[in-house]
């Protein structure tokens, strides 16, 4: 019975670990990557679009994105979004392409950035941890209603425990990596 509730908190699980993934991939390293603008929020049409939406992005070189629109007549809200979202990039139009230029960060920059992949990180390291505490009231619960056995409770606490160890595993070597990313000069 209680195998069934640590299944229940995979999917939990996964959309932190992804939430995490998507937080951070909107650091800036110190080479160009299309994730850095995918969800850059352009004023067009009426309303408020991702990027992603409305463009293709490439990489042209380690610190050059193109952005391509599939319609030219937004080219310069694109522009515009791109500079208002990201302090430090500069951008120039060529003909129906937009050539985006990441500055290399200085080491106060990528101290920063550092800071705050640890914030995000931490974040996900809470919401595994509700989880966790969500689940093991569960189990608690059933073990009181005589359910589960007092034995069982605490096979399943380890079960938990192994799971919970699991992403948190995964979170630091997402970490680790992108804490390298931006430290490379």
């Amino acid at each position: 019975m209680y195998q069934d509730i640590i299944k229940n908190i995979k999917p939990n699980l996964d959309r932190v670990l992804e939430k995490v993934k998507q937080e951070i991939s909107v650091l800036r390293t110190g080479s160009a990557s299309p994730s850095l603008l995918e969800n850059v929020m352009i004023d067009c049409y009426n309303s408020r679009m991702p990027l992603i939406q409305l463009a293709a992005i490439n990489l042209r070189d380690a610190r050059t994105l193109l952005i391509q629109p599939w319609d030219k007549a937004i080219i310069k809200n694109i522009e515009k979004g791109i500079i208002g979202s990201i302090p430090g990039l500069s951008s120039a139009v060529d003909g129906d392409i937009i050539r985006v230029n990441l500055p290399s960060p200085s080491e106060e920059t990528r101290k920063e950035l550092v800071k705050s992949l640890h914030q995000r990180l931490e974040e996900g390291r809470v919401g595994i941890r509700v989880a966790r505490e969500n689940v093991w009231k569960q189990i608690q619960d059933l073990e009181r209603a005589g359910k589960v056995r007092e034995d069982d409770k605490f096979r399943a606490k380890d079960e938990l425990q192994k799971l919970i160890d699991e992403y948190n595993n995964k979170i630091k070597e997402i970490g680790e990596k992108k804490e390298r990313d931006i430290m490379t000069v």
